[in-house]
């Protein structure tokens, strides 16, 4: 069976120079697959090599690397280590020739407004606001809440609250005051870091306001301290005794103060997922696990992430994403670009002019960012200079072909790869990863993250010959695993290693294929079995946006007597593209045609837009219970709530 030609394959220049190629060199591996099985049996061992690599910084180094005495569910890291998140990605670079260059650049939403902090000058912001957490009262080991727009000051207050040993817990800057108050009670939070407001297509967007209203019943929080973000424009109540100023209480502090050395196993950060039901969860970070894992395994040996690298991956603080850009280029003495508002306004080439006028080398994006993106037109991005970009990287949610090659062609200019990565807030980093040793296709990963220890099982557990979907899941605990979840041990027993005993299961429909690469096919929650066959909704979606009619797509599967379950179609034309019945039977061809006449759709369906998390996943679950009006569950982490009752309202016609 002959396999299809690769999009994009490495010449063996790339390869040689690659930062993969020097470490196996220095741990003595041919290939990247005999490196994976050798830190598949030794995680520990891996680790070692990887803190060696990197020139982690410990103030007091490890006894132990690994520890699983208590089983892999409980497994300890760096025992007896202290250390700090701050140490390692700003400390590090006092002294050396990073210290004086820039380290964050800031764009409002108006490009005339900007900023830039060298590593210097940003040491000198965290130590202020770390000494004005102190003056309130906040010690090592409370929680404090950032609540901000993206503004300098929100990666200040990210590495502020680490430098005294207390723990960020990041809150989506779109929170209404419910998610807010549930979060910060859970987490039995001390304070929170916020702004007045923030701009949000040319409309001002009121923050503290809605932090107020959380408040009234969050009796925990005993101090905020607000960034004047919006001067006048905003009239912004201060409750005396709780409420500062920032630029009342942060100048008046000293530019340096000492970091706080920590248990590597303390919590570092506390950040909530959105589940299908209950209550968010509460995944901890401790300080060696995230930049043990995403940073250093994950965006530096196999993304090839360089001190060189300019930065840009346009997000906010209350997904993974605002940690990712915190600490990848810190830790290794890059730049930041950090721009406020959205990616298209004032104008539809707003995101392509960022990367072109700040001279982005390593750019990261969400698919759903390139699927509304693309809607404006090849010409609106070709008519930006984007030759500074050395890597595009992806993350958050699966291809489908059509846009993955969109970014490819007119970003990538048919040169450049797509380092495609996957994993989660509760592993801390990477489940999956693409290498610059490893051709592409549309949203394939090159293989497991290093020292993971990934298999795809059948329902009981058992592993799945190559081809066939299976659950993903992880054998052993890896070094970014969430030490549990917060207050709350049995429900991550529960959650991840109950539900096929001596397995991680994740919560990934994956494929591999017969030239080894990987493809997730959807949440296994989102799980299709029509006439017996279990199916990933990417590959449904995949034929219907294959078609270049519709820019978005979920599908779902209903209960159906005679086939198990039936396929519902959500779409979301281009622009200009008709939602007419000709329409609806062009895309029920595809599938058919695609498929096979099983999957005929039951019903396909044209909506304004789709229903996602603040990380841009479109919440197909949501769509699921809308349609069969039933309960969609938390709706916390939706950045658009309004799409539920369109739905209802398009289901109900």
């Amino acid at each position: 069976m002959n396999s299809k030609p690769f999009d994009w394959t490495p010449t063996p220049e790339l390869i040689r120079g690659s930062v993969l190629t020097a470490f196996l060199q220095k741990v003595g591996e041919s290939d990247y697959e005999s490196l994976c099985a050798r830190a598949d049996a030794d995680p520990g061992w891996l680790m070692e090599q990887v803190f060696a690599f990197c020139d982690f910084r410990f103030y007091t180094p490890p006894s132990q690397m690994l520890d699983t005495s208590r089983g892999e569910p409980r497994a300890r890291w760096c025992v007896g280590a202290t250390t700090n998140m701050v140490l390692n990605c700003i400390d590090r670079h006092r002294g050396t020739p990073a210290w004086d260059r820039p380290f964050l650049l800031w764009e409002g939403e108006q490009p005339e407004e900007q900023r830039t902090l060298t590593y210097a000058e940003f040491d000198a912001e965290v130590c202020r606001l770390a000494g004005a957490l102190r003056a309130q009262g906040i010690a090592k080991g409370d929680v404090v809440g950032i609540y901000m727009p993206n503004l300098p000051e929100t990666f200040v207050a990210f590495f502020a609250i680490l430098k005294i040993g207390a723990i960020v817990m990041p809150l989506f800057s779109g929170f209404g005051p419910q998610p807010i108050i549930t979060r910060l009670n859970d987490g039995g939070a001390r304070a929170v870091i916020t702004a007045d407001g923030t701009w949000r297509r040319g409309q001002v967007g009121a923050m503290k306001t809605v932090l107020d209203d959380a408040l009234r019943e969050v009796p925990s929080v005993q101090s905020v301290i607000v960034v004047r973000r919006m001067g006048e424009t905003l009239d912004t109540p201060m409750q005396a005794g709780r409420d500062r100023w920032w630029h009342d209480c942060v100048p008046v502090q000293p530019a340096t103060l000492a970091t706080e050395p920590m248990d590597a196993s303390d919590a570092a950060v506390l950040l909530y997922t959105s589940g299908t039901t209950g209550k968010p969860k509460g995944c901890v970070w401790t300080h060696v696990s995230f930049l043990g894992s995403m940073v250093t395994r994950d965006m530096h040996i196999c993304g090839d992430f360089r001190g060189s690298d300019r930065y840009f991956f346009l997000s906010d603080m209350g997904w993974m994403v605002g940690a990712m850009c915190a600490c990848i280029p810190s830790y290794f003495g890059g730049s930041l670009l950090v721009a406020e508002g959205t990616p298209d306004y004032p104008d539809t080439g707003r995101f392509w002019r960022l990367v072109q006028n700040h001279k982005i080398t390593y750019l990261g994006v969400a698919p759903t960012l390139i699927r509304n993106l693309m809607r404006y037109g090849d010409e609106e991005v070709e008519r930006y200079d984007l030759s500074s970009l050395r890597l595009l990287s992806s993350g958050g949610e699966a291809w489908t072909a059509a846009p993955w090659r969109w970014f490819f062609e007119h970003v990538g200019k048919g040169r450049l790869p797509i380092l495609n990565i996957a994993g989660g807030t509760e592993v801390g980093g990477c489940n999956l990863v693409s290498t610059l040793h490893h051709p592409q296709r549309p949203s394939s990963f090159a293989g497991p993250a290093l020292g993971v220890n990934l298999a795809i099982v059948d329902e009981s557990g058992q592993p799945v010959p190559g081809g066939v979907v299976g659950e993903l899941v992880l054998r052993r605990a890896n070094i970014g695993m969430t030490r549990s979840l917060w207050k709350d041990d049995a429900r991550y027993l529960d959650s991840y290693w109950n539900q096929m005993p001596g397995l991680w299961v994740h919560g990934d429909f994956v494929r591999r294929d017969p030239d080894g690469m990987y493809y997730i096919l959807g949440r296994s929650d989102d799980t299709i079995k029509v006439s017996g066959k279990r199916t990933g909704p990417t590959e449904l979606e995949n034929l219907l946006t294959a078609t270049g009619t519709v820019s978005e797509v979920a599908v779902i599967g209903v209960p159906d007597e005679s086939k198990g379950s039936a396929l519902v179609c959500v779409c979301v034309p281009m622009p200009g593209v008709n939602a007419d019945d000709a329409l609806r039977q062009r895309l029920s061809k595809a599938v058919v045609e695609g498929m096979g006449t099983s999957y005929r759709p039951k019903a396909v369906v044209f909506a304004d837009e789709l229903p996602k998390t603040r990380n841009l996943k479109v919440m197909r679950r949501v769509v699921r219970a809308v349609y069969q009006n039933g309960d969609p569950g938390d709706l916390s982490a939706l950045v658009n709530p309004h799409t539920v009752d369109d739905l209802r309202r398009r289901f109900a016609s």
